[in-house]
C-alpha cells in the first residue's frame, strides 16, 4: 500500500490531464481500501513486522482504513471548491497527508512515530494556508502549529529518556518492561509527554486552536482534521497509556475529574456558538473527552469503546462539516440565525441533517450507540459517582445536537427563499458517510478485539 501511495506521486508527469491523474489516485485509494479489509478480515490481529521499523496490528489497520475512506471523500468533496489549475497540487497534498498517516500508524519505533506524527502538520498547514477562504487563516495556522509543536517537545524528551534507560524505543519492547518503577521525576515526564496527545485530540483547556483551524480551513481541511488528525492524537495516547499504565494509574482520579469537567464544559460551550463550524468543532472536543475517559479505564469495554468512538466520530464529524459546507455554498453564511427553514427550502438536505444528528447523539442503529454504551459501562465500573457526571454529559450532548438541528431546519426567515437542489455528488458523499456508520452495527464484533 505504501508503494501505491508513493507511485501515485512519482507517476504524476505521465498523466497529461489532471482528471486522468485524479482517476488514477482515486482508483489506487479504492484498491487500498479493499486490500486493508482483506487483511483485517483474515484475522490480522497480531503484530506483523513489515521492515524498516514498521509494522501493523489490528488498531493500525482500523485507523489506516478510516484515513483512506475520509481522504477519498475529501477528494470528491473538493471538486467544486478548487480550480482545475490547482487540482493536481491539491491531490499531491492529500497523498502526502495519507503517506504520513500511514507511516504514523505503522511505526512502532517511538522516535519514528514522533517524527511522522509531527510531519502531518506540514501538509495540513499548507492546506489551510493555500485554500482557506479568509485572511485570518494565517493566524489560525500559526495557532495550530504553535500549540502542537510546543506541546510535543516534552514527548521528544521522554522518548530520549526511554532510549537512555532501555537502549530501545520499540513499542513492544517497552510494553514488556512497562512495570519497571523509576524515580519521582519520571511521573512529571509522563504528565508532560501526554500533553502532546491531549493537544492533538484535543481535550478542554488546550483546545483553542481547533475552532480557529476549523473555521478558516476549507471543507476538505475540516474533514481531514476532524475525521483523521484528531484520531491520530487518540491513537498515540492509547499507545502511550498502555506503556505508562502503572504511572497513569496513580494519577487516574486527577485525569478523570479534569477530562470529565472539560467534556461537560465543552458541551455547554456548544450552546454559545453562532457559527455552525465552531459548534461542530466544540462537539468534537466533548466526544474526544469521552473517548479519553474510556482509554483511562484500562478495561476491555473502555478501550474497544474508545476505538469504536474514534471510527464513528471520524465519519460523523466529517459528514457534519460537509453538511455545513453545503449550506454555506448556497447561503453564503454559516451563522445559525441566518440559516433557517431548511426543512421547507431543501427537504432532502434536512433529512441528512436529521440522520447525522441522530448519529451524533448515539441513536440506534449507529455505531455511536455501541461505542457510548461500552464507554459508559467502563466509566461507571471505575466509580459509580461518575454516573451523575455522565448524565450531565449525555444531556448537554443531546441538547446541542437538537439545538443546531432546530435552528437550521425550523423557524422563519433565512437568507433566501430558494436553495439550489442538492446535486447527486453531494447525496452520494452523504450516503458514503452514513452507510459505514449504520451497517457496521451488524458486524460490531469486527471492532471488539484485544490488540495489546
Amino acid at each position: 500500500m505504501f508503494i501505491v501511495v508513493v507511485s501515485s506521486l512519482l507517476l504524476l508527469p505521465l498523466f497529461c490531464g489532471e482528471l486522468a491523474y485524479l482517476f488514477f489516485v482515486y482508483s489506487s485509494l479504492i484498491l487500498m481500501v479493499f486490500y486493508t479489509f482483506y487483511k483485517m478480515y483474515m484475522k490480522f490481529l497480531c503484530y506483523n513486522y513489515l521492515g524498516f521499523g514498521l509494522g501493523w496490528d489490528y488498531l493500525s489497520g482500523l485507523m489506516f482504513l478510516l484515513s483512506i475512506w475520509i481522504l477519498m471523500l475529501m477528494l470528491w468533496s473538493s471538486l467544486k471548491l478548487f480550480a482545475f489549475s490547482y487540482l493536481s497540487h491539491y491531490v499531491q497534498l492529500l497523498l502526502f497527508i495519507l503517506t504520513f498517516l500511514y507511516l504514523s500508524f505503522s511505526s512502532f519505533n517511538l522516535f519514528f512515530f514522533y517524527l511522522f506524527f509531527e510531519s502531518v502538520l506540514l501538509p495540513t498547514f499548507v492546506l489551510i494556508m493555500g485554500w482557506g477562504g479568509q485572511p485570518e487563516r494565517l493566524r489560525a495556522s500559526i495557532y495550530m502549529v504553535f500549540y502542537t509543536v510546543v506541546s510535543s517537545l516534552p514527548l521528544l524528551i521522554c522518548i530520549f529518556f526511554l532510549n537512555g534507560c532501555f537502549f530501545s524505543v520499540n513499542y513492544y519492547y517497552l510494553l514488556y518492561y512497562s512495570s519497571v518503577v523509576f524515580g519521582w521525576h519520571f511521573y512529571f515526564l509522563v504528565i508532560f509527554s501526554l500533553l502532546a496527545f491531549f493537544v492533538k485530540m484535543p481535550v478542554y483547556g488546550v483546545h483553542l486552536w481547533l475552532p480557529k483551524a476549523h473555521v478558516e480551513a476549507p471543507v476538505s481541511g475540516s474533514m481531514v482534521l476532524a475525521g483523521v488528525l484528531l484520531k491520530l492524537g487518540g491513537y498515540g495516547m492509547l499507545r502511550f497509556f498502555i506503556v505508562y499504565k502503572y504511572f497513569v494509574m496513580l494519577l487516574i482520579n486527577f485525569y478523570f475529574i479534569y477530562i470529565f469537567i472539560g467534556g461537560v464544559l465543552s458541551s455547554l460551550l456548544c450552546l454559545y456558538q453562532f457559527d455552525m463550524k465552531s459548534l461542530v468543532a466544540y462537539s468534537s472536543v466533548a466526544h474526544m473527552s469521552l473517548m479519553c475517559l474510556g482509554f483511562l479505564s484500562f478495561n476491555l469495554f473502555g478501550v474497544n469503546g474508545g476505538i469504536l468512538m474514534m471510527i464513528s466520530h471520524g465519519l460523523s464529524s466529517s459528514a457534519l462539516f460537509f453538511l455545513v459546507n453545503i449550506v454555506y455554498e448556497r447561503s453564503g453564511s454559516r451563522l445559525l440565525f441566518l440559516n433557517k427553514s431548511g426543512v421547507s427550502i431543501a427537504p432532502m438536505l434536512s433529512l441528512w441533517w436529521f440522520l447525522f444528528m441522530s448519529v451524533n447523539i448515539a441513536a440506534p442503529p449507529s455505531m455511536s450507540l455501541m461505542s457510548e454504551l461500552s464507554l459508559f459501562i467502563s466509566i461507571i465500573s471505575k466509580d459509580f459517582f461518575y454516573s451523575f457526571l455522565l448524565i450531565l454529559f449525555s444531556f448537554f450532548c443531546s441538547f446541542y445536537s437538537i439545538y443546531i438541528y432546530y435552528f437550521t431546519q425550523h423557524g422563519g426567515g433565512g437568507v433566501g427563499l430558494y436553495f439550489k437542489l442538492v446535486d447527486l455528488r453531494e447525496l452520494i458523499l452523504c450516503f458514503m458517510h452514513w452507510v459505514p456508520l449504520n451497517l457496521f452495527i451488524f458486524k460490531i464484533n469486527f471492532f471488539y478485539t484485544v490488540f495489546f
